[in-house]
Protein backbone atom coordinates (compact mmCIF):
# COMPACT_ATOMS: atom_id res chain seq x y z
CA UNK A 1 0.00 0.00 0.00
CA UNK A 2 1.41 3.23 -0.71
CA UNK A 3 1.51 5.90 1.94
CA UNK A 4 0.66 9.61 1.02
CA UNK A 5 3.11 10.50 3.77
CA UNK A 6 6.17 8.61 2.41
CA UNK A 7 7.76 10.03 -0.87
CA UNK A 8 8.13 7.64 -3.93
CA UNK A 9 11.30 6.92 -5.05
CA UNK A 10 12.85 5.50 -8.70
CA UNK A 11 16.21 3.42 -9.05
CA UNK A 12 18.80 3.04 -11.28
CA UNK A 13 22.04 1.63 -11.50
CA UNK A 14 23.73 -0.13 -8.68
CA UNK A 15 26.67 0.89 -7.31
CA UNK A 16 29.45 0.26 -5.60
CA UNK A 17 32.44 2.58 -4.17
CA UNK A 18 36.02 0.43 -2.54
CA UNK A 19 37.85 2.38 -1.35
CA UNK A 20 41.93 1.49 -0.81
CA UNK A 21 45.50 2.53 0.01
CA UNK A 22 48.05 0.96 -2.61
CA UNK A 23 51.20 -0.83 -0.81
CA UNK A 24 53.40 1.29 -3.52
CA UNK A 25 56.14 -0.42 -1.78
CA UNK A 26 54.82 -3.73 -3.16
CA UNK A 27 53.89 -2.47 -6.23
CA UNK A 28 57.52 -1.22 -6.99
CA UNK A 29 58.79 -4.32 -6.26
CA UNK A 30 56.27 -5.84 -8.43
CA UNK A 31 58.25 -6.94 -11.94
CA UNK A 32 55.61 -5.88 -13.78
CA UNK A 33 53.34 -2.91 -13.51
CA UNK A 34 51.22 -3.18 -16.69
CA UNK A 35 50.80 -6.97 -16.09
CA UNK A 36 49.29 -5.64 -12.42
CA UNK A 37 46.95 -3.31 -14.40
CA UNK A 38 46.30 -5.51 -16.80
CA UNK A 39 44.79 -8.45 -14.61
CA UNK A 40 42.49 -5.34 -12.75
CA UNK A 41 42.11 -3.78 -16.29
CA UNK A 42 40.12 -7.15 -17.42
CA UNK A 43 38.59 -7.24 -14.04
CA UNK A 44 37.09 -4.33 -13.89
CA UNK A 45 35.37 -4.07 -17.30
CA UNK A 46 32.12 -4.04 -17.84
CA UNK A 47 30.11 -7.36 -19.93
CA UNK A 48 27.18 -5.81 -20.61
CA UNK A 49 25.57 -2.56 -19.07
CA UNK A 50 27.15 0.24 -16.93
CA UNK A 51 30.17 1.40 -16.04
CA UNK A 52 33.42 1.55 -14.04
CA UNK A 53 35.84 4.97 -13.23
CA UNK A 54 38.78 5.27 -10.98
CA UNK A 55 39.47 8.08 -8.98
CA UNK A 56 43.06 8.70 -7.55
CA UNK A 57 42.07 9.69 -4.28
CA UNK A 58 44.39 12.99 -2.20
CA UNK A 59 45.04 12.58 1.23
CA UNK A 60 45.31 9.97 3.46
CA UNK A 61 41.68 8.11 3.21
CA UNK A 62 42.71 6.16 0.48
CA UNK A 63 44.96 6.10 -2.71
CA UNK A 64 42.27 4.58 -4.91
CA UNK A 65 38.88 4.56 -5.67
CA UNK A 66 36.72 2.18 -7.57
CA UNK A 67 33.05 3.42 -9.03
CA UNK A 68 31.13 0.52 -10.64
CA UNK A 69 27.34 1.30 -12.02
CA UNK A 70 25.87 -1.80 -12.39
CA UNK A 71 22.50 -3.27 -13.59
CA UNK A 72 21.99 -5.08 -10.73
CA UNK A 73 23.49 -6.87 -7.08
CA UNK A 74 24.96 -9.39 -8.89
CA UNK A 75 26.46 -7.70 -11.15
CA UNK A 76 27.78 -5.76 -8.38
CA UNK A 77 29.37 -8.79 -7.02
CA UNK A 78 30.70 -10.36 -10.10
CA UNK A 79 32.92 -7.02 -10.24
CA UNK A 80 33.96 -6.85 -6.89
CA UNK A 81 35.12 -11.18 -7.18
CA UNK A 82 36.86 -10.53 -10.18
CA UNK A 83 38.60 -7.83 -8.76
CA UNK A 84 39.63 -9.23 -5.36
CA UNK A 85 41.25 -11.94 -7.31
CA UNK A 86 43.28 -10.12 -9.27
CA UNK A 87 47.62 -9.71 -8.40
CA UNK A 88 47.05 -6.01 -8.32
CA UNK A 89 44.37 -6.58 -5.35
CA UNK A 90 46.68 -8.61 -3.65
CA UNK A 91 48.91 -5.34 -3.21
CA UNK A 92 46.15 -2.97 -1.64
CA UNK A 93 44.22 -2.02 1.47
CA UNK A 94 40.60 -1.44 1.69
CA UNK A 95 40.16 1.65 3.64
CA UNK A 96 35.93 2.01 3.02
CA UNK A 97 33.27 0.83 0.79
CA UNK A 98 29.85 1.95 0.23
CA UNK A 99 26.58 -0.09 -1.65
CA UNK A 100 23.86 2.14 -3.16
CA UNK A 101 21.37 2.19 -5.49
CA UNK A 102 21.14 5.48 -8.02
CA UNK A 103 18.05 7.30 -6.67
CA UNK A 104 15.37 9.93 -7.95
CA UNK A 105 13.50 11.12 -4.84
CA UNK A 106 9.38 12.28 -5.92
CA UNK A 107 8.36 14.47 -2.88
CA UNK A 108 6.35 16.79 -5.27
CA UNK A 109 5.15 14.03 -7.63
CA UNK A 110 4.26 11.77 -5.16
CA UNK A 111 1.64 13.91 -3.83
CA UNK A 112 0.25 15.14 -7.11
CA UNK A 113 -0.64 11.43 -8.35
CA UNK A 114 -1.88 10.75 -5.01
CA UNK A 115 -4.20 14.18 -5.07
CA UNK A 116 -5.04 13.18 -8.86
CA UNK A 117 -5.86 9.57 -8.32
CA UNK A 118 -7.88 10.05 -5.17
CA UNK A 119 -10.44 11.88 -6.90
CA UNK A 120 -11.39 8.89 -8.57
CA UNK A 121 -10.28 6.13 -6.50
CA UNK A 122 -10.56 4.77 -3.23
CA UNK A 123 -7.19 5.09 -1.78
CA UNK A 124 -5.68 1.94 -1.01
CA UNK A 125 -8.17 -0.30 -3.12
CA UNK A 126 -6.98 -2.25 -5.64
CA UNK A 127 -7.55 0.13 -8.25
CA UNK A 128 -6.27 2.89 -6.58
CA UNK A 129 -2.77 0.57 -6.32
CA UNK A 130 -2.89 -0.03 -9.84
CA UNK A 131 -3.11 3.12 -11.55
CA UNK A 132 -0.48 4.41 -9.07
CA UNK A 133 1.70 1.54 -10.02
CA UNK A 134 1.58 2.09 -13.34
CA UNK A 135 1.52 6.25 -13.29
CA UNK A 136 5.05 5.60 -11.24
CA UNK A 137 6.03 3.31 -14.13
CA UNK A 138 5.43 6.25 -16.46
CA UNK A 139 7.32 8.73 -14.21
CA UNK A 140 10.25 6.05 -14.45
CA UNK A 141 10.35 5.86 -18.71
CA UNK A 142 10.46 9.67 -18.34
CA UNK A 143 13.05 10.27 -16.47
CA UNK A 144 15.24 6.64 -17.26
CA UNK A 145 18.29 8.59 -18.73
CA UNK A 146 18.84 10.13 -15.06
CA UNK A 147 18.34 6.44 -13.54
CA UNK A 148 20.86 5.02 -15.77
CA UNK A 149 22.88 7.73 -16.74
CA UNK A 150 26.58 7.20 -18.41
CA UNK A 151 29.49 8.08 -16.33
CA UNK A 152 30.03 11.37 -16.01
CA UNK A 153 33.61 12.45 -17.60
CA UNK A 154 34.25 15.13 -15.49
CA UNK A 155 38.30 15.05 -14.42
CA UNK A 156 37.32 16.41 -10.72
CA UNK A 157 35.04 13.77 -8.48
CA UNK A 158 33.88 14.38 -4.57
CA UNK A 159 31.91 11.11 -2.50
CA UNK A 160 30.31 11.61 0.28
CA UNK A 161 27.38 10.09 2.51
CA UNK A 162 25.13 11.71 4.50
CA UNK A 163 21.70 11.51 6.67
CA UNK A 164 18.53 13.70 7.34
CA UNK A 165 19.03 13.63 11.31
CA UNK A 166 16.79 11.69 13.48
CA UNK A 167 17.53 13.97 16.95
CA UNK A 168 15.95 14.39 19.95
CA UNK A 169 14.79 17.91 18.86
CA UNK A 170 15.18 18.11 14.96
CA UNK A 171 13.92 14.82 12.97
CA UNK A 172 13.37 14.89 9.75
CA UNK A 173 11.29 12.02 9.42
CA UNK A 174 8.37 13.35 12.11
CA UNK A 175 8.53 16.46 9.79
CA UNK A 176 5.10 16.53 7.74
CA UNK A 177 5.13 15.73 4.23
CA UNK A 178 4.11 18.95 3.29
CA UNK A 179 7.48 21.08 4.71
CA UNK A 180 10.05 17.68 4.16
CA UNK A 181 8.37 18.57 0.25
CA UNK A 182 8.95 22.00 1.03
CA UNK A 183 12.38 21.72 1.97
CA UNK A 184 13.59 19.48 -0.44
CA UNK A 185 12.27 22.09 -3.39
CA UNK A 186 14.04 25.13 -1.56
CA UNK A 187 17.74 22.26 -1.70
CA UNK A 188 16.73 21.32 -5.39
CA UNK A 189 16.59 24.96 -6.61
CA UNK A 190 20.05 25.48 -5.40
CA UNK A 191 21.40 22.29 -6.95
CA UNK A 192 19.85 23.50 -10.82
CA UNK A 193 22.03 26.67 -10.50
CA UNK A 194 24.74 24.70 -10.91
CA UNK A 195 23.83 23.02 -13.97
CA UNK A 196 26.56 22.39 -16.64
CA UNK A 197 29.21 23.15 -13.87
CA UNK A 198 28.67 20.04 -11.76
CA UNK A 199 26.88 16.08 -12.59
CA UNK A 200 24.81 15.06 -9.31
CA UNK A 201 24.63 11.54 -8.73
CA UNK A 202 22.17 10.81 -5.83
CA UNK A 203 22.47 7.16 -4.74
CA UNK A 204 20.12 5.42 -1.60
CA UNK A 205 21.93 3.31 0.93
CA UNK A 206 18.88 2.90 3.16
CA UNK A 207 19.62 -0.51 4.09
CA UNK A 208 22.27 -1.17 2.45
CA UNK A 209 24.86 0.67 4.18
CA UNK A 210 26.01 2.80 7.25
CA UNK A 211 24.14 6.00 6.11
CA UNK A 212 21.16 6.82 3.95
CA UNK A 213 22.25 8.42 0.61
CA UNK A 214 25.30 8.78 -1.15
CA UNK A 215 26.09 11.26 -3.22
CA UNK A 216 28.91 11.59 -6.33
CA UNK A 217 29.85 15.22 -7.48
CA UNK A 218 31.53 15.68 -11.18
CA UNK A 219 32.93 18.81 -12.28
CA UNK A 220 35.75 20.45 -14.59
CA UNK A 221 36.57 22.35 -12.05
CA UNK A 222 37.00 21.23 -7.95
CA UNK A 223 36.35 24.90 -6.34
CA UNK A 224 32.23 23.91 -7.75
CA UNK A 225 32.41 21.43 -4.85
CA UNK A 226 33.22 23.99 -2.11
CA UNK A 227 30.89 26.92 -3.47
CA UNK A 228 27.91 24.21 -4.23
CA UNK A 229 27.72 22.52 -0.61
CA UNK A 230 28.95 25.73 0.95
CA UNK A 231 25.86 27.06 -0.38
CA UNK A 232 23.78 24.23 0.28
CA UNK A 233 24.27 24.55 3.65
CA UNK A 234 22.18 27.65 4.49
CA UNK A 235 18.92 26.18 2.71
CA UNK A 236 16.94 24.88 5.89
CA UNK A 237 17.12 21.17 4.75
CA UNK A 238 20.50 20.86 5.44
CA UNK A 239 21.11 23.51 8.12
CA UNK A 240 19.03 21.58 10.01
CA UNK A 241 18.66 18.22 9.25
CA UNK A 242 21.68 17.61 7.15
CA UNK A 243 24.37 14.76 8.91
CA UNK A 244 27.47 14.70 6.84
CA UNK A 245 30.02 11.71 6.61
CA UNK A 246 33.65 11.04 5.00
CA UNK A 247 34.41 13.01 1.95
CA UNK A 248 36.54 11.62 -0.82
CA UNK A 249 37.56 13.90 -3.31
CA UNK A 250 40.35 13.57 -6.02
CA UNK A 251 41.03 12.85 -9.76
CA UNK A 252 39.25 10.46 -12.10
CA UNK A 253 41.22 8.27 -14.74
CA UNK A 254 39.96 5.89 -16.94
CA UNK A 255 41.01 2.04 -16.91
CA UNK A 256 43.13 1.96 -19.60
CA UNK A 257 45.48 4.35 -17.71
CA UNK A 258 45.92 2.34 -14.87
CA UNK A 259 49.41 1.53 -15.92
CA UNK A 260 50.55 5.52 -15.64
CA UNK A 261 48.86 5.61 -11.89
CA UNK A 262 50.92 2.44 -10.43
CA UNK A 263 54.34 3.77 -12.33
CA UNK A 264 53.86 7.01 -10.21
CA UNK A 265 52.37 9.24 -13.27
CA UNK A 266 49.09 11.33 -12.33
CA UNK A 267 46.83 9.33 -14.68
CA UNK A 268 44.69 11.52 -17.33
CA UNK A 269 41.33 10.90 -17.56
CA UNK A 270 40.35 9.23 -20.87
Amino acid sequence: MHNAFVPETLEGWSVLHLMYRVRWDRVRAHASREQLAAGAMEALAVPDAGATTLVQVLGHKADLMVICFRRGFEELAKAQLAFSRTELHDLLEPTSSYVSVVELGMYEMTAKIHEQLGATFKPGSDEFEKAFDAEMETQRQRVMNRLFLDMPKSRYVCFYPMNKRRGETLNWYSESFERRASMMREHGMIGRTYAGRVTQVISGSIGYDDWEWGVDLFADDPLVFKKLIYEMRFDEASAKFAEFGPFYTGLQFGLRNLPAFLSGTVPQIG
